[in-house]
């Protein structure tokens, strides 16, 4: 999980945190992992049992799999009498075609348009009044609905979810998928094409990945795409990904176990499994020069991004990649910030490692200082990689890096919802929602070795993808453009339907 992804989890405790001395001491006494093949009168078999031991930082759970195939973990925390319900569906729009971009946020707005036995804007209004807060989230992997509702509500919550998971499609009539319809393109205005630089990520995307490739578009998708399609279209894809053995339902808070996998398999044990969903690998895309992109915007100032292919989540050089971000352009020891900023030569200037289920991408974003020019821009950046490469990693750097990043690990963890989401998302992209010792012991172990390395394996050397972004009133980018998107060698993919 990247640091990017882990400050998303709700941070905002204020638990203690003593690096140094977490990074001497190992775990005496590590989680106890229960694997038994148990199963309860409903057919819902307990797939392991987590606790914690000593003071090792683990989530305990218990993980069971109903007879469709979906997945439920729990975790008990009766600190509060509240319970956070999250249920995640394995599909974003990585899961999409061309020609049909964006049906993944589509149904992030209609499945909280109502279903058989819920009426419409019934699902906000039932949550909400009982006193509980609710939401949904997509992006490029998976799909997430969540609520935070009192514990005694328990029951009606995981019932609203049920009902949207498998009696959904006859409530999806053609006025609400209109009137949704205008809501996303709506959406895609505010908050892409009308918003200062908003298109920068969908110009590299298309840049960066081959034609075809499910992250050349953005989750929002494209409006000629949601112009053409119809509520047909989108029920199939339904269909095809919201199965509940494509999906995971994790409850955390004021329960018990028992008492959650009993309500899951009479809400949700009746619905009918999907069809069988395999893990998505793709190549990672590889560039034989440093492809230049441009476009004009309604804004103020010109944008600089360089954009470098790295690795997808989970990798073991993912922390070193985030390491390496940090000490190149994030905070005011950056050398971004120390040859850019300081010396006035740019407004902004930061660097970042996103790592996505399929790919990742090391970023660095800059805008010139007024009266200065892309060109000499990137050529900056450029010396700024290049003093890098000179001095290296430091042991400071990295223990800063490392200290800080177990504090956010740590404080995501003080809420309910917080857990959930750590559970969920482990669960959904790696089949193992204990991974959290693992990914531990993964940042406490990078050193500046492993930091120059995979700067020499991922950026030294390397061609990148530079996107200019122009204001109206004119200027010129850092280079002219060289690049434009071939569909040489695309494939569709094969269409499975539900059997």
């Amino acid at each position: 999980m990247t640091r990017n992804q882990l400050l998303l989890l709700g941070l905002g405790a204020s638990l203690a945190f003593q690096s140094a001395q977490a990074q001497q001491k190992p775990a005496t006494k590590p989680a106890t992992v229960t694997k038994a093949p148990a199963a309860t009168a409903g057919g819902a078999r307990l797939v392991e049992k987590v606790t914690r031991k000593g003071s090792e930082v683990v989530i305990p759970y218990e993980k069971y799999v109903l007879p469709n195939g979906l997945t439920v973990i729990v975790t008990e925390d009766h600190s509060d009498p509240l319970v956070h319900v999250d249920v995640t569906y394995h599909v974003g729009s990585a899961r999409e075609q061309i020609g049909k971009s964006g049906f993944a946020h589509f149904f992030e707005h209609m499945m909280f348009q109502g279903s058989d036995h819920v009426a419409d804007e019934q699902h906000f209004k039932t949550v909400t009044a009982a006193g509980g807060t609710l939401n949904g989230s997509t992006n490029r992997d998976r799909t997430n609905y969540y609520e935070t509702v009192p514990s005694n509500q328990l029951e009606t919550a995981l019932w609203l979810e049920a009902d949207r998971m498998g009696f959904l499609l006859d409530a999806v009539t053609q006025p609400k998928f209109e009137n949704q319809r205008s809501t996303v393109k709506n959406e895609r205005g505010q908050n892409y094409d009308n918003r200062p630089y908003g298109l920068a990520s969908e110009n590299v995307s298309r840049t960066l990945y081959p034609y075809g490739h499910p992250y050349s578009w953005m989750t929002i998708g494209y409006l000629e795409d949601l112009d053409r399609s119809n509520v047909d279209d989108l029920k199939n894809f339904f269909l095809r990904w919201y199965g509940p053995n494509n999906a995971t339902l994790t409850v955390g808070g004021d329960v018990k176990p028992q008492d959650v996998v009993r309500l899951a398999e009479k809400y949700f044990g009746p619905i009918s499994k999907g069809p069988a969903v395999a893990a998505q690998k793709l190549p990672a895309p590889k560039l034989t020069q440093d492809r230049y992109v441009s476009y004009t915007d309604n804004v103020r100032f010109p944008m600089l991004q360089m954009v470098f292919p790295t690795v997808p989540n989970g990798h073991p050089d993912e922390y070193a990649l985030e390491a390496l971000s940090e000490i190149i352009g994030q905070g005011k020891n950056s050398l971004l910030y120390k040859n850019l900023i300081k010396p006035q030569q740019a407004l902004q200037a930061q660097a970042y490692n996103n790592s996505s289920e399929l790919s990742g991408e090391f970023t660095m974003v800059t805008l010139p200082f007024p009266g200065k020019g892309l060109d000499s821009l990137e050529n900056q950046v450029r010396r700024t990689l290049a003093e890098f490469e000179r001095t290296g990693a430091t042991a400071e750097q990295v223990a800063r890096f490392k200290a800080s990043t177990e504090a956010q690990v740590v404080n995501s963890l003080a809420s309910v919802s917080g857990k959930v989401s750590q559970l969920a998302a482990n669960q959904t992209y790696f089949g193992n929602p204990n991974r959290l010792p693992e990914e531990l012991k993964r940042l406490r172990a990078v050193t500046p070795a492993e930091v120059n390395r995979v700067y020499n394996q991922y950026i030294k050397g390397k061609k990148a993808v530079i996107l200019s972004v122009l204001p109206k009133t004119g200027g010129a980018p850092a280079k002219p453009d060289n690049y434009t998107v071939s569909k040489e060698g695309y494939q569709a993919p094969t269409t499975v339907t539900r059997a």
